[in-house]
């Protein structure tokens, strides 16, 4: 491959919250309750952010807008508008976006939360399929609205489906007139299909629901799956939407801050920005300017094309050892992001082992992973594949001796 994807950076001390664990700055300290044990460095595989250096186009726009020395008040350039255009077309498939309906946001949670503000009173009602991502609960919650659960079934082959039953009755005895939407979902790893999202929207036409659309992950499906975006299904779709992207989840940018939404209604996107503008915080940074469009050019689309391989090599890895080893443990490939969804509920029934004891059987022995549950995901575990393999296996080599072994070997002398 042209570009590096299995260097391990030693990212402590350098401000990344994937290895400055809670307890000390060695990473040796505390996280939830388990302490890591002597021996055993960290694998980080919990917070989604990618263990891999980003596309080299990124830092050289920074760094070459960081040579002139003054860095005050600004208006976005041409180009930043120019390059999400362009991605757009190029990636989506999407034709006649324009400027004027493109609009800056801090983060994807703050531009949910404006958007809520314009679709819905407070008290009100938010439907969203679950499991879901743990920060649209925050969001929701600490806002004053309430969360409606529409749980998501898995097919005869795992793969996750919406209930749309479920979902239009919810959708009645509920009053519901907002929704958020994860496309691609997670932590689930469905990539919609066109028909799926078209029903989907049929249903918030036929009861006046307005949609955010989170397409964050939008880039980050695997070879041979598409994102649709949400507003494209439809007329209809395109009006009663919000969609934020961001760069930040493809190109690992998130400590750079800067996400973007899109709204073709000219409606919802006056209240909406109105909304934003009441903050005096949504601001966009120069140099996260300067990022998206490093980002949006050909090199780092290159470089994104070889990054989806390198991510689905894992993933595949990953899920072969799972349903090879680890018997009792349910997975299915992710087509899209590249988190993996544990459902351990067979396998700490037949270990009478909690999910808590298996989640701190895993972080003693130094893989860093994340509890399902606050995803509504009784007995779940959620595991970032976006690292060079040789800390992948080593991860999974981990899991087979001291964890998936059974309670008390897991629990014993290393």
């Amino acid at each position: 491959m042209k570009y590096d994807f299995t260097t391990i950076m030693d990212r402590r001390g350098r401000d990344a919250m994937a290895v400055d664990l809670p307890g000390n700055s060695s990473g040796k300290g505390f996280f939830s309750g388990a302490k890591i044990r002597e021996g055993f460095d960290i694998i980080p595989m919990w917070v989604a952010d990618m263990n891999f250096p980003t596309a080299p186009a990124i830092p050289r726009a920074i760094a070459s807008r960081l040579q002139h020395p003054a860095y005050g008040y600004f208006t976005p350039r041409k180009e930043y508008y120019d390059a999400i255009i362009n991605w757009h077309q190029r990636r989506y498939g999407i034709t006649g976006l324009e400027k004027e309906q493109i609009g800056y946001v801090n983060g994807v949670l703050g531009g949910v939360v404006s958007a809520l503000n314009v679709f819905c009173s407070h008290g009100d009602c938010v439907v969203l399929q679950s499991p879901t991502y743990i920060g649209f609960t925050h969001a929701i919650k600490d806002n004053g609205w309430k969360i409606v659960l529409n749980p998501m079934i898995q097919d005869e082959d795992g793969v996750w489906r919406i209930d749309y039953l479920d979902l239009e009755e919810k959708l009645i005895r509920h009053h519901i007139h907002a929704a958020v939407f994860c496309s691609p979902h997670n932590p689930s790893g469905r990539v919609w299909e066109r028909w799926e999202i078209e029903k989907l929207m049929e249903l918030y036409r036929k009861y006046e629901v307005y949609v955010v659309s989170d397409e964050i992950w939008a880039d980050l499906v695997m070879p041979g799956q598409r994102h649709i975006p949400t507003q494209s299904v439809s007329e209809d779709a395109k009006m009663r939407t919000a969609a934020l992207y961001a760069p930040s989840k493809t190109f690992n940018l998130a400590g750079l801050v800067g996400s973007y939404q899109v709204i073709y209604s000219p409606y919802l996107r006056q209240r909406i920005k109105k909304e934003e503008a009441m903050t005096h915080f949504n601001e966009m940074n120069v140099l996260s300017m300067y990022a998206l469009i490093g980002a949006y050019s050909g090199e780092a689309e290159e470089w994104l094309d070889e990054l989806r391989q390198v991510l689905d090599g894992n993933l595949t890895y990953a899920v072969d050892v799972i349903r090879q080893k680890f018997h009792g443990v349910k997975v299915t490939k992710p087509q899209g992001t590249y988190m993996l969804f544990l459902d351990c509920t067979e396998w700490c029934a037949e270990h009478e082992c909690s999910i808590e004891e298996l989640y701190k059987a895993g972080i003693e022995v130094g893989v860093i992973w994340q509890d399902g549950r606050p995803f509504h995901g009784d007995c779940h575990i959620r595991m970032n594949l976006a690292l060079p393999r040789a800390r992948v296996e080593e991860a999974f080599e981990r899991l087979e001796r001291y964890v998936f072994c059974g309670k008390e070997k897991s629990r014993g002398e290393v």
